[in-house]
């Protein structure tokens, strides 16, 4: 399971490789799923590319150094332009980005599985394998807390932009106002344990966490 020291430097790499390219990656599926649905938003807001810098948020990068979850600059798009609809446009481009933190997960464990598999202990030294399992670990990890964090129904997540696309236009009021207080909820949420020693996320991501978390890794 994650590690939290902020000091071994196995913990802090893969932190860095999310910061490169989970984060990139994640925003790069919104844009490229928006621009093939019919909205050029993203590709004429420079989105359409790898480049760290173009989807990197400076607060977002600090939290996740210093935690386990952060986030990058969000991709805007124009519901409107989906030719498939605003509503059923919206969830799929918002689905795109924690589905691309659940395939980088599986690409990473499947690796460490497959190399566990072939004897990667013998093969490159049990302190080399103990490393590169601890940078599995963590990589996964955080790829998955940010799947499960990212789906969650409060604005301005893509949970929300999910909900809406498949609830029907009857919750449209109930979810304008979970959308305009949404922000101020997760701050609620995430700071909650320090104030009140109660981990309402925890509560709720663990349980999906330890799923996947076993699922990908074969446990």
């Amino acid at each position: 399971m994650l590690s939290n020291s902020l000091i071994d430097p196995m913990v802090l790499l893969p932190k860095i490789v999310i910061l490169l390219f989970a984060f990139p990656l994640h925003e790069l599926a919104h844009a490229v799923t928006a621009d093939w649905l019919g909205d050029s938003t993203p590709r004429r807001q420079g989105r359409l590319t790898l480049n760290p810098l173009a989807h990197l948020d400076l607060y977002g990068s600090l939290l996740l150094l210093l935690g386990t979850f952060g986030w990058a600059k969000p991709v805007y798009t124009n519901p409107y332009n989906f030719r498939n609809g605003p509503r059923a446009g919206t969830a799929i481009v918002a689905l795109a980005g924690p589905a691309m933190n659940l395939l980088l997960a599986v690409v990473v464990a499947l690796a460490w599985r497959a190399l566990d598999g072939f004897g990667g202990r013998d093969l490159i030294g049990r302190n080399a394998f103990g490393n590169l399992t601890t940078f599995a670990d963590v990589f996964v990890s955080i790829n998955l807390y940010l799947m499960l964090f990212n789906l969650l129904p409060f604005g301005p997540l893509d949970g929300m932009k999910v909900l809406r696309g498949v609830a029907p236009n009857s919750w449209d009021g109930v979810l304008d106002q979970l959308e305009r207080w949404g922000m101020f909820i997760l701050m609620g949420l995430i700071f909650l344990p320090f104030v009140a020693g109660i981990n309402i996320l925890g509560i709720v991501l663990n349980g999906p966490f330890e799923f996947f978390y076993r699922l990908v890794f074969g446990l």
